[in-house]
């Protein structure tokens, strides 16, 4: 009898262990950092696709957006974060609120679909942004561009997704040198990234968007290959994007793995590990 008691207590320890463990991990998911993996090449050559990071967020605060989604469509489960702290969206405002700043690389909730994005700010309340030939323009005037050299990477199937990169150099057969053009972009608060261009494209000419107060634009810096705030959100696109709706700033990556699973070690890219996002 002494035995099945110590048995059922060692039963009921180990479940405890798992609910303490699980509530932690959720507490420190939601308040401190969230992991995130990148699903696409829109921020190359900034983030890769196989990068995984933790996104700061305490740099900005707390809003709705805070809260995690948990969505698993093989599983058929998707909780949203709207599903758990709805009650506290609405006002566009934030606990503990920091202010972004221009460069920053920040995770947000799309403003219709509520899928997690990660883009760069270049476009603060107030601002007037504009594309002219491919060239970033902030209220009035083009920021400073310099040609860097080409970016090269495999023509091959990238991450889970199995995305295959565009190239500048034209159709590229399986396994060969996909190219693109690689300029350094630095914003007015002189913040230096480099971006991606393939050639002209729709977006790299656009109106004059202005944006509205408590809203920010995002650009991928892989700038042809990147769905973001110039196009609307109801085109597909992402628009200006709330404040409320910021989850966290993306500081540094953790591990990368250039395979289909972050299990295939053959495919880590060890020279990322720990690396700053610029």
């Amino acid at each position: 009898m002494a035995e099945t008691e110590k048995s059922g207590n060692a039963f009921v320890e180990t479940i405890k262990t798992i609910v303490y463990a699980l509530l932690i991990a959720g507490v420190f998911r939601t308040v401190f950092f969230q992991p995130f993996w990148i699903p696409s090449g829109s921020m190359k050559e900034t983030l890769l696709i196989g990068d995984f990071l933790f996104v700061n967020k305490m740099a900005y605060g707390y809003s709705y957006a805070s809260c995690p989604s948990l969505i698993l469509p093989r599983f058929g489960i998707n909780v949203d974060a709207e599903d758990i702290c709805g009650v506290f969206d609405g006002e566009n405002t934030r606990l503990f609120g920091g202010e972004p700043e221009r460069g920053d690389v920040v995770v947000f909730r799309h403003p219709v679909s509520g899928r997690d994005y990660i883009k760069r700010l270049v476009g603060l309340p107030g601002d007037r942004v504009q594309m002219k030939d491919s060239v970033l323009n902030l209220n009035g005037r083009p920021v400073q561009v310099e040609d860097a050299g080409v970016f090269e990477e495999m023509m091959q199937a990238q991450g889970p997704q199995r995305l295959r990169p565009r190239c500048q150099n034209g159709a590229v057969g399986e396994g060969g040198t996909c190219e693109k053009g690689r300029q350094i972009e630095t914003l007015p608060n002189g913040v230096q990234h480099t971006i991606l261009n393939i050639g002209p494209q729709q977006v790299d000419n656009t109106g004059v968007f202005t944006v509205p107060e408590g809203h920010f634009f995002f650009i991928g810096d892989n700038r042809d290959n990147s769905l973001d705030s110039r196009v609307p959100a109801v085109a597909n696109g992402v628009g200006f994007v709330p404040y409320e709706n910021l989850i966290g700033r993306a500081d540094r990556i953790m591990f990368s793995s250039a395979g289909r699973s972050m299990l295939f070690f053959w495919t880590w890219r060890s020279d990322r590990f720990f690396k700053a996002v610029q």
